[in-house]
């Protein structure tokens, strides 16, 4: 499992709009200046988490992002999985060895990991990181 930098961005952009959620609308830029985070960059991730139902756009001159939903409704797991898609795991050593006994045990503790790390994902909202 690796958290790429989109996600990384993803999660800053997240917990500054959720920090400043009272001023309602957030601009990227301000975002973008914070974290010195490249603006292209940040707007293609900002509109994943509006496909993902984790941020909501408002277009036009008063336009900008805020949270779809309240920071205690909002999962890591769901902005990780927002931008990088499903957590699971992407390749079988057991079908690549034909089943033996290493191949099938080395899965066996690869899924528990990433369980554990869904599981832990999936608990930590947002409003958690905020305290």
């Amino acid at each position: 499992m690796k958290i790429t930098r989109s996600t990384g961005y993803a999660l800053l952009a997240v917990g500054y709009i959720a920090k400043h959620q009272d001023e309602k609308i957030i601009l990227s830029q301000t975002i973008s200046k914070a974290y010195n985070i490249p603006l292209e960059y940040l707007l293609k991730i900002l509109q994943q988490l509006v496909k993902g139902n984790v941020l909501r756009s408002k277009r036009g001159p008063r336009g900008g992002f805020s949270l779809a939903k309240s920071p205690t409704k909002i999962t890591m797991l769901a902005v990780l999985e927002a931008v990088d898609g499903p957590m699971e795991g992407q390749f079988s050593l057991a079908e690549y060895t034909k089943r033996d006994k290493f191949g099938a045990k080395t899965d066996k503790a690869y899924q528990k990991a990433l369980d554990q790390a869904k599981a832990i994902f999936s608990r930590t909202r947002i409003s958690d990181l905020l305290k």
